[in-house]
C-alpha cells in the first residue's frame, strides 16, 4: 500500500482540517463571545427581574399600609359618626323637652287668660243683671223726677264700680 488512504485516515484528515479551519477562523472565540453575550443578557434580565420584583414588593407593602390606614380611618369615621349620632340624639331629646315645656307653658297661659276672660264676662253679666234689677226695683218703688234722678245716680255708681 503505497500511500494507503483508507477511510479512517481521510476522515481523520478531514476532521483535523475542519478543526484547524475553525480555529483559524476563530470560531471558538466567536462561540465563547456569543455565549458570554448571551450570559450577560440573561444576567441583565435577571437583574431587571430582581429590581422589578423588589419594586413590586415595595409597592405591595405600600398598598398594604394604605389599606391598613384606610381601615383604621374608616373605623375612626364610624366611631365619630356613632358619637355624633348619640350627641345629636341627646340634643334632639333636649330640644323636644324644651319645646314641650314651652308649649305646655303657652297652653297654661292660654287657659289662664281664658279663665280670666270668662271670669270677667261672668262679672260683667252679673253687673249688668244687678243694674237691670236695681233699675227695675228703683223705678217701681220711686216715681217721678226724684225717682228718675236716684235711678240715674245709682246706675252711674254701679257702672263706675263694675265698669
Amino acid at each position: 500500500m503505497a500511500l494507503g488512504f483508507d477511510a479512517t485516515l481521510v476522515a481523520a484528515l478531514g476532521f483535523s482540517t475542519f478543526i484547524g479551519g475553525m480555529i483559524y477562523l476563530k470560531v471558538p472565540g466567536m462561540l465563547t463571545k456569543a455565549l458570554d453575550d448571551q450570559s450577560a443578557k440573561i444576567s441583565k434580565e435577571l437583574e431587571e427581574a430582581k429590581r422589578l420584583r423588589q419594586e413590586a414588593e415595595a409597592l405591595w407593602a405600600s398598598y398594604q399600609a394604605q389599606h391598613a390606614k384606610a381601615v383604621e380611618d374608616a373605623a375612626a369615621i364610624i366611631a365619630k359618626a356613632e358619637e355624633d349620632a348619640v350627641r345629636v340624639k341627646a340634643e334632639a331629646e333636649a330640644q323636644l323637652e324644651r319645646s314641650i315645656a314651652t308649649r305646655s307653658k303657652q297652653a297654661e297661659e292660654r287657659i289662664r287668660r281664658a279663665e280670666e276672660a270668662a271670669i270677667s264676662e261672668v262679672r260683667a253679666a252679673a253687673s249688668n243683671a244687678a243694674m237691670s234689677v236695681a233699675e227695675r226695683v228703683l223705678v217701681a218703688s220711686v216715681k217721678g223726677k226724684a225717682g228718675e234722678k236716684l235711678v240715674a245716680n245709682g246706675i252711674a255708681a254701679l257702672e263706675s264700680k263694675f265698669g
